[in-house]
């Protein structure tokens, strides 16, 4: 449960009377293939407008996922039998980018946003970095991007990684922020296939783990913030931004 969760909305596209509200859901723990199947669902949903935009969030169990860059399969380290060791699945995904780790501890968000209205990709990969930029820094967490790399780091150390896919301009996959996962399974890939960094969390990075409500709390506000200016006139903007920083309470 969210601590004072922005509302259920089927009306995605926000003018001067309706004010753009974003779903959440939390589904808590999931293993990958189940909860890319429930994506799916959703994405059809969003298409069919029986819902409007939806942040989902969920931790999954123990999984490497191997997105559609080449040779992406090249940078799992691990063998059989180290996999079944660790309790860690692999699955293949058609999300962008490379290899990446997913399980308990490390929140993933699954934005379902509709961007029929501004048909930019790369606006959306920016505009997701900057909500998770954005939702670390009432921890103390000063996050930036790399040049030339997606993902969220603190100096070469990548705290969150970000693989998108669009299907009739709707939306799926997402990011995954390392609130406290068990960081040895990195161990197990060359993460994203970056040589040149490390990955971290919020628990190496402030001492301690935040809650994970907290965390779910300030994403969604912010991706709120960020996605109610899609689509929207530029002189509804200010009015927007005004209401979205009265909702957004107190963490």
């Amino acid at each position: 449960m969210l601590l004072n969760p922005p509302v259920m909305s089927t009306h995605p596209s926000p003018s001067a009377n309706q004010p753009y509200t974003l779903n959440t859901e939390d589904w808590g723990r999931t293993r990958y293939a189940e909860a890319f199947e429930r994506q799916l669902e959703r994405v059809s949903m969003r298409v069919d407008r029986t819902i409007g935009d939806t942040l989902i969030f969920t931790e999954h169990e123990p999984v490497f996922t191997i997105g559609r860059h080449k040779n992406a399969e090249q940078h799992l380290k691990w063998t059989r039998e180290l996999l079944a060791h660790n309790g860690v699945e692999v699955e293949l995904t058609n999300r962008g980018g490379d290899i990446t780790y997913h399980g308990p501890g490390q929140l993933v968000g699954y934005p379902v946003i509709d961007l029929n209205a501004t048909k930019d990709l790369h606006r959306y990969l920016r505009d997701v970095e900057e909500g998770v930029i954005r939702a670390l820094r009432p921890f103390g967490i000063l996050a930036e991007r790399r040049p030339g790399l997606t993902g969220i780091w603190i100096g070469k150390r990548k705290i969150a990684a970000i693989g998108i896919a669009v299907k009739q301009w709707i939306t799926y996959h997402g990011f995954a922020l390392n609130v406290d996962p068990d960081l040895a399974h990195f161990g197990g890939i060359v993460p994203c296939g970056i040589t040149d960094g490390t990955v971290t969390s919020m628990r190496e990075e402030l001492g301690k783990a935040p809650l994970m409500d907290e965390v779910k709390y300030t994403l969604a506000v912010e991706f709120q913030r960020i996605f109610a200016m899609y689509g929207v006139h530029v002189d509804q903007q200010t009015e927007l931004a005004e209401s979205q920083v009265a909702h957004r309470g107190n963490l």
